[in-house]
């Protein structure tokens, strides 16, 4: 073959190069060939026609609802825009369940954190081999479980004929449990049956989804600054304050984010172990079934996503995500 003939091959496109496919399959491929963003739309668009018709677009009704109000006389949504369902939220007995849920997710958040921090900070930086298998199943272990089959069991636990109360009884403290269902807000009948209960429930549940981002949060951090944080003379105190805590709060976030979160919406556990005192989950339920006031469910649907609005610009502000 002549120079003038292989320099021709090599600047041929390649579609003259290459033999063509015919059929619909091969005129297909060509075009992908050609087009290569073309496939990537095709390839995206299930997806993104997923995210935003059914998850966003149903997000859009809900908010598009929450500016209805509800006909006094008839019962029927009026389908005018209004801002007074959301100024009903503003109402004693509404605003009341907000912050009674926010309190507690709060709560549940910071007890989280407590409880999380020891167990992640043990497996991120002692725990090897067959005891970080361990600890990976110890942690899981709850979340294979059926989530009401839990709850179930905690409200067994915490009844008057319970375990708890029984263990308590052995050691004659039963003084300090009736001491603290005598409290206001806190207590009630039994612990089964109290915001005490649904606290304990909430950490429980919650409490995973707070050690496993802590503890990869905490695999992160050399062990050499905890070291070099003790040799300069700081005490255990000012190395967690100053090295580990700032280092560990990208998991912190990560996990209270979903410990949020989750009390805020959860409908369950208030509603199996909680009191008469509702909380916004039970308060959308309620209001969408038993009264029919669509639009005061939505607006009190439309608070979490709010709430988690707020928090979340502010761990952005704080810098809470860059090591993410």
């Amino acid at each position: 073959m002549s120079i003038a003939a292989v320099t021709a091959t090599r600047d041929a496109p390649a579609s003259a190069i290459l033999p063509a496919r015919g059929g619909i399959l091969g005129a297909l491929s060509d075009l992908f060939w050609r087009r290569p963003r073309f496939l990537l739309v095709l390839m995206l668009m299930p997806p993104l026609l997923w995210l935003g018709v059914v998850y966003i677009g149903s997000l859009f009704a809900l908010l598009l609802q929450s500016f209805f109000s509800i006909d006094e006389f008839s019962g029927l949504v009026n389908r005018q825009f209004t801002l007074k369902t959301y100024a009903d939220l503003f109402q004693a007995a509404n605003f009341d369940i907000i912050v009674r849920t926010v309190t507690m997710a709060t709560l549940v958040t910071l007890a989280s954190i407590a409880v999380a921090f020891p167990i992640a900070y043990y497996a991120a930086r002692y725990a090897q081999g067959r005891w970080k298998a361990l600890f990976y199943l110890a942690v899981m272990l709850p979340l294979w479980s059926s989530y009401l089959v839990k709850i179930y069991a905690w409200k067994l636990i915490l009844a008057k004929e319970g375990i708890l109360t029984w263990f308590l009884a052995k050691l004659h403290l039963m003084w300090v449990l009736d001491g603290w269902l005598a409290l206001p807000y806190v207590g009630g009948n039994s612990l089964s049956v109290s915001a005490t209960g649904t606290f304990i429930a909430f950490v429980y549940v919650w409490l995973p989804f707070m050690i496993l981002p802590m503890q990869a949060a905490l695999e992160r951090v050399p062990g050499n600054l905890v070291e070099a944080s003790s040799d300069l003379g700081a005490s255990p105190g000012q190395t967690f304050r100053n090295v580990l805590f700032p280092l560990a709060l990208p998991g912190i976030v990560a996990g209270s984010i979903f410990t949020f979160s989750l009390t805020l919406g959860d409908y369950i556990i208030p509603q199996i172990i909680g009191t008469s005192r509702l909380f916004i989950g039970q308060a959308v339920y309620s209001q969408q079934g038993t009264a029919g006031n669509i639009p005061l469910a939505a607006a009190f649907a439309v608070v979490p996503i709010v709430i988690m609005g707020v928090y979340l610009w502010g761990a952005k502000r704080m810098g809470a995500f860059d090591a993410l």
